[in-house]
């Protein structure tokens, strides 16, 4: 072993699947003088599904950017798969390899197509074989109900297409975990479906996936556990079977009685 390995290393334990895979301690996030989150701690296993839902402005989409460092935080911790994500000699690259990420804009390339879309990462950030990467994307475009449209382009392309190979595109990366920020909110109603479709199938194969959603169908249908945020703050938190029935707190209460 290297004399300069310091002892350092050695107590910094490797990450086992008994232990969260994304770990959130007492973060606290700010932007300027407005905190957006107070002290936010939250577990998640490999291959769970948590659903963050609460209202707008409540610290959720802020909570998840934080997860694979797109925010910074002033206070706290979090890990995943051990690894001190806002550590400063964290690599961010290494860690959006891990942590894929769908936004609520597709932010495809216009110029490329679907196929072209998925396999640009794992060929340029991978530096992978460009072969085994179209057999990839394709076996991807496939699982997220695309095929037949893998050379067209996505002005071509539904609102729900496009967010579908979104997906693909995340996935093509091989993450640990995902992460779906209201990836339906832009979306018309007939093509909110055949995303959540897309999710479902990705959370049903086992990939662990964190999704703040205002579609409360669907998170008590695929959700492990779900997470209510107002003001800054988890406010109540519990699995969909109890979650929806027996809320405790007056503002998850007329949160849900709004939405239901």
């Amino acid at each position: 072993m290297p004399s300069n390995f310091s002892s350092k290393h050695m107590l910094n334990h490797p990450w086992t699947p008994d232990q969260p895979i994304v770990s959130i301690n007492n973060v606290h996030k700010s932007f300027g003088d407005l905190e957006v989150l107070k002290g936010v701690s939250l577990d998640v296993m490999k291959g769970e599904v948590i659903c963050i839902i609460g209202p707008s402005g409540s610290g959720k989409s802020t909570l998840i950017r934080c997860i694979n460092a797109l925010n910074d935080i002033q206070r706290g911790s979090i890990t995943v798969e051990g690894q001190e994500v806002h550590d400063p000699k964290v690599n961010k690259l290494e860690l959006r390899k891990k942590v894929g990420m769908v936004f609520q804009q597709y932010n495809l390339f216009p110029h490329k197509t679907a196929l072209q879309n998925v396999m640009m990462a794992p060929i340029k950030v991978l530096k992978q074989d460009k072969k085994a990467v179209e057999q990839l994307a394709r076996k991807l475009i496939k699982q997220v109900n695309l095929e037949g449209k893998e050379n067209s382009y996505p002005g071509e392309l539904s609102g729900g297409q496009q967010q579908r190979v979104a997906i693909a595109r995340s996935l093509a990366m091989n993450p640990k975990v995902m992460l779906f920020d209201e990836v339906t909110a832009a979306l018309d109603p007939e093509t909110v479906k055949e995303v959540l479709v897309a999710i479902k199938d990705l959370a049903e194969s086992g990939m662990t996936c964190i999704l703040v959603t205002h579609e409360m169908g669907f998170a008590r249908e695929i959700a492990d556990h779900i997470y209510f945020t107002d003001r800054g703050v988890i406010v109540e938190h519990g699995p969909p079977s109890t979650f929806f029935t027996e809320a405790s707190d007056p503002r998850t209460k007329e949160f849900l009685s709004q939405i239901l």
